[in-house]
């Protein structure tokens, strides 16, 4: 609980501005800040590239494996 009251006061300090500039401003800041935040958690997507790589190596590996079961069994 305590660590979310710097993030609320930065929030609270832009509605207190008077002057619309300035406070468009601070808003515009803070959306950067928030966008900043959140990136990182866009890099999940790149746990999905690694498992998707991983499907298709395993696919790959599973073709393989199927040529050399048809090479030993030609008509069985």
């Amino acid at each position: 609980m305590l660590g979310t009251a710097p993030a609320l006061a930065a929030v609270e300090q832009c509605r207190f501005i008077q002057a619309k500039p300035d406070r468009e401003a601070c808003y515009d800041r803070q959306a950067i800040a928030l966008a900043a935040k959140r990136k990182p958690e866009a890099t999940g997507t790149s746990d999905d590239s690694k498992r998707t790589d991983s499907l298709e190596q395993m696919k790959h590996e599973d073709q393989a494996q199927n040529r050399q079961l048809h090479n030993i069994c030609r008509g069985c």
